[in-house]
């Protein structure tokens, strides 16, 4: 292949990429594109026409998983590849966008490859793009893939609403992606993404291969007091659920400093205060939390010394705290044979690269687990995501679209038969 063409390659996904960035665009340069949407509806239409212009058969599951199929070998599975289009609330252009696209690029590279070649695949090859990755509208999030590698109910998730009571069928109803495909047979999966860390970037690194996730456990807290006057109310007779709510808050910071040898990182992030006006005491607080670590023991410990701390957290503020986990997983690694090929082919190409774990969830996580699955990892300056100052440089964008290509039309040669 000439340097010209490769040149020309990188200038399309860049300029494809450009385009993407347009769908849902906020003001300070990130995107609010939030599962089924409008802003979501049309960056999956426009996915739609840019598949079906190359040849894809582009097809929806019932819980709106969007696959585009490149058959080449009838009746054989499918190496899929992708990641997902929806952000969080004023989120950032790469997370998960990136790797959808990156997949796009790479299949239609490897597909033409192929086309080329004197041979035939043993594989087909198929893009992925996952419905509600982020969990931020609809609850639980990596939902599309939960649903297809059968660990959440599709008639659980289609019921699911969100803060105004449209159900996931409603809404994927709404922008014409809802389905009734099954899903490819699947004989390995890849997904590209961005590291959402610092560790590339300080080590000066363009790949990581993902070896394994940490463990979390992620909890919704229902704090309840009593309803009462701001002014009028005497502090001694106050029970107040956002008093309670912020003790909750500041103990899960406690429980990451306390911990400081081994890393555990702890978060409060969605909130929900009753009756949430300037002058009336909150009379009850729902707020999710997780906990997350590379050491499953040491996270044990953490979520035991968080239920010790509930009952005096309660007793200081006078409230009631329910404590429901809503979501857990063990620190899982991806299949070695899929780390050894990212990294040969990761070398062959003159790219350099580090084993590494993934703190976020993905959909691989869940893929890993019903198909040989290999994760990789591209830069993110400054470590920054879920952020609309969120950026990878263009030069990684490219090295990890090459590195994908190889990658894929070796797992379409079955390079990871017999891998589990």
């Amino acid at each position: 292949m000439t340097t010209d063409f490769v040149k020309t390659e990188d200038a399309v996904l860049l300029a494809d990429f450009h385009t993407l960035s347009r769908f849902g665009a906020t003001p300070a340069g990130g995107v609010d594109r939030q599962a089924a949407t409008t802003q979501d509806g049309e960056q999956r239409a426009w996915l739609h026409t840019w598949l079906t212009e190359r040849g894809f058969d582009v097809r929806y599951d019932r819980i709106g998983n969007q696959f585009a199929l490149s058959t080449l070998t009838p009746g054989a599975p499918y190496v899929l590849s992708g990641s997902h289009l929806d952000s969080q609330p004023l989120g950032g252009r790469y997370d998960g966008a990136y790797g959808v696209l990156a997949s796009a690029h790479a299949v239609d590279r490897a597909v033409n490859r192929w086309s080329q070649s004197d041979s035939q695949p043993k594989y087909n090859v198929a893009v992925v793009n996952w419905f509600n990755e982020e969990g931020c509208r609809f609850k639980p999030s990596m939902m599309g893939s939960s649903v297809f590698t059968g660990k959440l109910a599709v008639e659980t998730a289609l019921a699911t609403t969100d803060h105004s009571g449209t159900t996931v069928e409603e809404a994927l109803a709404d922008i014409g992606c809802i389905g009734t495909y099954d899903g490819p047979d699947v004989a390995a999966y890849a997904e590209i993404h961005i590291e959402q860390g610092r560790s590339l970037e300080n080590t000066g690194t363009t790949i990581g291969l993902v070896e394994a996730t940490w463990a979390a456990r992620k909890y919704e807290l229902v704090v309840r007091g009593a309803q009462s006057h701001t002014g009028s109310t005497i502090m001694a007779d106050r029970q107040d659920a956002l008093l309670g709510a912020s003790l909750l808050v500041v103990a899960a910071r406690e429980l990451a400093d306390r911990h400081g040898s081994t890393p555990l990182h702890t978060s409060v992030s969605e909130m929900t205060v009753e009756p949430n006006s300037p002058v009336v005491i909150a009379r009850e607080v729902r707020m999710h939390m997780d906990l997350r670590s590379p050491d499953e023991a040491l996270l044990d410990v953490a979520a035991k010394e968080l239920a010790e701390m509930i009952p005096g957290i309660a007793e200081r503020a006078r409230v009631s705290i329910e404590q429901i986990q809503t979501h857990a997983w063990g620190v899982a690694p991806f299949q070695r044979a899929g780390v050894d090929l990212a990294r040969d082919t990761a070398t062959n190409l003159g790219l350099s690269h580090q084993c590494m774990m993934t703190v976020a969830g993905h959909d691989s996580v869940n893929m890993k687990d019903v198909a040989p699955s290999v994760m990789l990892f591209v830069p993110s300056v400054d470590g920054i995501s879920h952020n609309e100052k969120e950026f990878t440089g263009d030069s990684d964008i490219c090295a990890g679209a090459d590195l994908l290509t190889v990658l894929l039309y070796r797992l379409m040669a079955g390079e990871l038969d017999g891998c589990r």
